[in-house]
């Protein structure tokens, strides 16, 4: 399915069914009750743009900050968290900068509410900041909103392909797995689980073809949002400060390798998969969209190389400061983004 839903997109396809009418009906009857019952979180995502290092900086270094973008929805913007350090931008840039040991500039252009359909306009604005690296999350709300899924997915693309055109490397962490979400009741919830895989399988199809990478965030935060109701934030749809360090630390050794900051390390953990694998795309895609943390990307440089993927399971690191954040008490910040990450 997810090949068929990518295939669509690049071929300029429109919606593609998934659902009987009947069945349709149904889900949308109990689509309705779970919006009811999900909170609303007032206010806007704290602002967590700005200079992430500061202890990095080196009189002898001329260097200018590392410039990280951040694009997509309100899981991308931080919604869900009062506190600026919290965010996953915020996160990635902290940990990036004692990684790298330089001093990291993180420009937030991702709105609440947004889909892929959005992506072009904020591009266009991150772009503005001449980024070296670039964060996509997408998905949620083009699956609970309905957007045909071939059409968002050839959204997506083109904005992965435009941030490459400007010299930016993309990775995407592909759609959440929805069927986590409490409000959500059968059969919806194994519907919205089911639609939710597809998209982010498809997603990394056509992100590997434009020249970016994914990592799976839907089977990471699958179980252990459903088995950890701290992991969401009060309205139990957006995650929590918890909840966004995990997704960071499920992203963050993507963008040290890309880097080349990241040491190769083997999978961990009960049944690992093979640290690293050469496959099909489509197959290395319904693999990552099932398993935790996954990294996928081209196989190689040369023209068709997206055809075959590079699957690889990194071995995740704690944050600089993840542990302070989460037992922090929620306070307001400022914003200014000096969250004194410190090297590990």
């Amino acid at each position: 399915m997810a090949r068929r839903i990518a295939t669509a997109a690049a071929y300029g396809g429109g919606g593609l069914g998934l659902l009987g009418v009947g069945l349709a009906g149904v889900l949308l009857t109990e689509s309705r009750l779970a919006v009811r019952a999900i909170g609303i979180l007032d206010g806007d995502p704290p602002r967590a743009d700005g200079v992430y290092g500061a202890a990095f900086a080196d009189a002898d270094d001329t260097r200018p900050p590392l410039a990280l973008a951040f694009v997509g929805d309100s899981t991308a913007a931080g919604l869900g968290v009062t506190r600026a350090q919290e965010t996953p931008g915020a996160l990635l840039a902290a940990g990036l900068a004692a990684i790298a040991e330089r001093r990291v500039r993180l420009v937030n252009v991702a709105k609440s509410g947004a889909r892929s359909c959005d992506l072009a306009q904020q591009v266009e604005q991150a772009l503005a900041e001449r980024p070296e690296l670039a964060v996509i999350m997408v998905g949620a709300n083009d699956v609970t909103r309905h957007s045909p899924a071939a059409v968002s997915v050839r959204e997506l693309g083109d904005a992965v392909r435009t941030l490459r055109a400007g010299g930016c490397e993309v990775v995407v962490g592909t759609c959440p797995d929805l069927g986590t979400i409490k409000p959500v009741r059968p059969p919806l919830r194994w519907v919205a689980r089911r639609l939710s895989r597809q998209l982010a399988a498809a997603q990394t199809i056509a992100v590997v073809e434009a020249g970016g990478r994914t990592v799976s965030l839907g089977s990471l935060l699958g179980p252990e949002f459903a088995a950890r109701p701290e992991m969401f934030a009060a309205d139990r749809y957006h995650p929590s400060a918890q909840g966004y360090a995990t997704a960071a630390m499920a992203l963050l050794p993507s963008l040290c390798a890309i880097l080349d900051l990241w040491p190769e390390e083997p999978a961990t953990g009960p049944e690992p998969i093979e640290p690293q694998a050469v496959l099909p795309v489509a197959i290395a895609a319904a693999a990552a969209a099932g398993r935790a943390g996954t990294e996928v990307a081209a196989a190689g440089p040369e023209a068709g190389a997206w055809r075959w993927a590079l699957l690889k399971h990194r071995l995740r690191l704690g944050l600089p400061g993840a542990e302070e954040t989460r037992s922090a008490s929620p306070t307001s910040h400022s914003g200014t983004g000096d969250v004194g990450a410190t090297k590990r």
